[in-house]
């Protein structure tokens, strides 16, 4: 599955980025780490699932609309598979180490 999906900076100052995302069904984000905290802010959507590199066994997760979530680092490679049959939207706030900073980079990248 190659990824799909569009993403889109809303705003970025310094070290906090926010960025919305959406994923219709059956699209992907692409392979990436996540190495700072953030929020999320689901705004639609119902099913995803968590996919990790490692061939490991995948996550689900239900998502409901105005759900927030508190995310801390880490360095496992994923991405996320819309597998329900709704769009999938969110805004995610990004709290950076420094201001050009990638919020998550790709899988190979360091």
């Amino acid at each position: 599955m190659e990824p799909t999906g569009e993403q889109q900076v809303l705003h970025h100052r310094g070290n906090t980025l926010v960025r919305r995302q959406k994923l219709l069904p059956g699209e992907a984000s692409p392979w990436h780490r996540d190495p700072f905290h953030r929020v999320t802010v689901v705004l639609s959507g119902d099913l995803l699932e968590i996919e990790f590199r490692d061939g490991s066994e995948s996550l689900p997760w239900t998502v409901t609309k105005g759900e927030v979530d508190w995310s801390e680092p880490g360095d496992r490679v994923h991405r996320a598979v819309n597998i329900g049959k709704e769009v999938f939207e969110e805004v995610v706030v990004f709290f950076l180490d420094r201001p050009d900073a990638v919020p998550q980079p790709e899988a190979n990248s360091q």
